[in-house]
């Protein structure tokens, strides 16, 4: 049988109409990619400008002390912000001299202790998958996005500070954001003054 090489089809009597490929607009709801950002686990700022991070270059260059971090843009903290970061045994591995103050702690007390020695998640009755071990859990596992979170002082009732909760590393860790007022930190303070007296 003879074939028409225009429409690839076979020629002769009731010859079907050539069925060809058509591109179509395809829409997806994908979430658009967030930059990432790097930050200093303890002063919290950022690389030198156009300065690149590499292994061997991760201290940081404004305070000296802390170790370069990467998370994402809309997690990471600002170098006004107090955060720590907490690793896949849930246990301390930074805290920011701001968190230092607004928890009325020194770092070095507050390492490699498990961060439910520091925080609780403020609302007791939250379901379990805002438990907030188990937030912190996703983060480090790899959870994509910010979740927000209230959070307390363990020691402390009527102090909640509002929480941003996400990924950071390397080493994969959490990284937890925490917005205190001056308010808070006064009463925090206070309560804390008269625990000791």
């Amino acid at each position: 049988m003879r074939r028409d090489t225009r429409e690839d089809q076979p020629v002769g009597a009731g010859r079907l109409p050539a069925l060809r490929p058509r591109l179509s607009l395809v829409h997806t709801t994908a979430e658009p990619e967030f930059t990432s950002s790097w930050f200093c686990g303890s002063c919290g700022a950022g690389p030198k400008a156009g300065a690149p991070v590499t292994p061997v270059n991760r201290v940081c260059g404004s305070c000296g002390q802390g170790l370069l971090l990467e998370a994402r843009s809309d997690g990471a903290p600002r170098p006004d912000e107090a955060f720590l970061v907490v690793d896949s045994r849930l246990a301390v591995q930074a805290v920011s001299r701001g968190a230092e103050k607004l928890l009325a702690i020194r770092e070095q007390d507050a390492t490699d202790r498990p961060v439910g020695n520091l925080l609780l998640a403020a609302e007791p009755e939250a379901p379990s998958e805002k438990h907030f071990p188990s937030v912190l859990a996703h983060a480090i596992a790899g959870g994509e996005g910010v979740i927000t979170a209230c959070v307390r002082p363990r020691d402390t009732f009527g102090v909640r500070f509002p929480a941003r909760i996400s990924a950071c590393g390397p080493p994969r860790a959490a990284l937890i954001v925490l917005r205190g007022g001056f308010l808070q930190r006064s009463r925090l303070r206070l309560v804390r003054d008269r625990a000791m007296e």
